[in-house]
C-alpha cells in the first residue's frame, strides 16, 4: 500500500468502534477519499482532536487500491475553522455545502470545486450578520453549479429565448429553470431583482447589498434543490439552513 498525501478538506467525522473515527475527505488530488484514523478517540490520540468537520490540511494515508476506506498515517492542519461549529447560521450553511460535495462529487480530482469549498467555508467563517446568510447562500449556488447542476436564469429553459433582464418570469425547478411568459410553466413568479441575484452568485459574486426579497432566495433554493439535487432522499442540512435564516 503505498503512502500518499493530499490537500483535504475533511466534510464528514463519525466513530468507528471505541477509539477510531471515519473521516471523509474531499481532496484537490483525489476527489472524495475515506480513511480511517485509528486511535483518534482516544484521550491521547496523536491526532490530537484536529480531526473535526471543515478543517483543512495535509492528509497522508495508505491508498488501498480497490478498496473504498483507507488508513490515516498523519494530518498537517493547515486551516482549523472551528468558529463554524459556534454559530448556527454557518455551521448550518457549511454543512449543506459539504453535503452536497459528499453526494455528488467523486474520486475524480476537481481542483475548482476543492477551492471554491475552501474559499466559500473561509467566506462563511469571516462573514458577519446578515452578510453570513448571503456568504452561505453563494457557496450553496456555487457548489451547485461546479457539480453541474446549475439552473438557467439567462435563457428560457423550454424555447432557449434569451430573457431581458427585467422581465418577469416564472422560475420552473423541474425544468431546470427560468421559463418565458409564452412557455407555460408551473413555478414561483421570479422578480427581476431575485433573478438577478441568484445569476450573480452562479458566477460566484457575492450581492453588496441584502437580498431584495430574502423569502424568494429561500424558496429558490429550496424547491431547487429538491427538485433536482434530492429525488430519491433528502438534503437532511438543508432545512437546518433554511430554519436558521428563515
Amino acid at each position: 500500500m503505498p503512502l500518499v498525501s493530499a490537500h483535504s478538506l475533511i466534510l464528514q467525522s463519525f466513530p468507528y468502534s471505541e477509539t477510531s473515527k471515519v473521516l471523509r475527505l474531499f481532496t484537490r488530488e483525489m476527489g472524495l477519499r475515506s480513511v480511517i484514523a485509528k486511535g483518534a478517540q482516544r484521550p491521547k490520540s496523536r491526532f490530537g482532536g484536529i480531526l473535526e468537520p471543515f478543517t483543512g490540511g495535509i492528509a497522508f494515508f495508505y491508498l488501498r487500491e480497490g478498496r473504498d476506506l483507507h488508513t490515516l498515517s498523519g494530518f498537517d492542519l493547515l486551516r482549523s475553522r472551528q468558529g463554524l461549529g459556534r454559530d448556527l447560521t454557518g455551521f448550518a450553511g457549511a454543512s449543506l455545502v459539504a453535503e452536497l460535495v459528499l453526494r455528488y462529487a467523486t474520486e475524480e480530482p476537481h481542483e475548482e470545486l476543492f477551492e471554491a469549498l475552501e474559499e466559500s467555508l473561509d467566506a462563511i467563517l469571516a462573514a458577519q450578520g446578515e452578510g453570513r446568510e448571503r456568504a452561505a447562500f453563494l457557496a450553496a449556488w456555487r457548489v451547485v453549479d461546479l457539480l453541474g447542476f446549475a439552473p438557467r436564469t439567462d435563457a428560457c429553459v423550454t424555447c432557449g429565448r434569451a430573457l431581458d433582464a427585467e422581465e418577469p418570469v416564472r422560475f420552473d425547478a423541474a425544468a431546470g429553470g427560468a421559463a418565458c411568459r409564452d412557455c407555460r410553466h408551473s413555478g414561483r413568479i421570479l422578480d427581476p431583482a431575485s433573478r438577478g441575484e441568484l445569476g450573480s452568485m452562479l458566477e460566484g459574486a457575492l450581492p453588496e447589498r441584502p437580498f431584495a426579497d430574502p423569502s424568494a432566495q429561500r424558496a429558490l433554493l429550496r424547491t431547487y434543490l429538491n427538485a433536482q439535487l434530492a429525488q430519491e432522499r433528502p438534503l437532511r442540512s438543508l432545512e437546518l439552513f433554511l430554519q436558521q435564516v428563515g
